[in-house]
Order: C-alpha cells, then structure tokens, then sequence
C-alpha cells in the first residue's frame, strides 16, 4: 500500500477512536486536504476493500483496513515516543515518526520494540 493510503486509513482509525463515526468531510478537515482528494483516496480504499463507506456515507474500515492502521498507528506511536526518549522536541518526534513509520522495515520495527521492553524500567 503507498504511503498517502496509509495516512489515510490511520487518520480513520483515529477519528473513530475520536468521535465514533468517521465521514469523508471530517478526513479532509484533519488531513487539511480538499474534499476531492479524500474523495478518491476513500474511492480507491473502498475498492481495495480496506474501507466500507455506507449510504449515509460513514466510513468504517474493514477487518484488513483496522489491521493495517493498528499496524501503522503502533509504529507512529512507538517512533514519537522512542525520539522523545532520544531528547528529540515532541512536535519535531511526531512529524519525523510519520515519516520513518511507512518506510520502516517490520524486522527493524520488531528490533525497536523489542529493545524498548528490555530496557524499560
């Protein structure tokens, strides 16, 4: 999946976690891109079957769309915290996390959890 699908699908995630109920409007407004934009990126997840979106046009994800967010989620979260720990700004972490966690490997991903929980206190 490229990367903007992944943007797309945790940004659901997190508004559902948020509001309950997800539609393409309230996507666009917490990306900040047009109506359009969201519009075919929801289009092209709804085909790709990672999103159902019902006649009301609410958004749930599917049972591969939930997991591929969680997926990405856990790495934005585990990234932001790991360069905080670093000493790195909070802002600066976040936004670099969400560059590093579409790129990352699984096996350097699993490599940093797993010397995160050995060397946690």
């Amino acid at each position: 999946m490229l990367e903007s699908g992944e943007m797309y699908l945790e940004t659901i995630l997190v508004l559902k976690e948020k509001k309950g109920a997800v539609r393409s409007v309230d996507v666009a407004d917490e990306m900040g891109f047009s109506k359009p934009s969201v519009s075919r990126a929801v289009s092209l997840l709804k085909s790709g079957g990672f999103i159902t979106v019902d006649k009301n046009g609410f958004i749930e994800l599917t049972g591969p769309g939930r997991e591929h967010a969680e997926k990405i989620y856990e790495r934005h979260t585990v990234l932001s915290e790991l360069l905080v720990r670093l000493g790195v700004r909070r802002e600066t972490a976040i936004n670099d996390a969400c560059k590093i966690e579409h790129d990352i490997s699984d096996e350097t991903f699993d490599a940093i959890k797993k010397h995160i929980a050995e060397h946690t206190p």
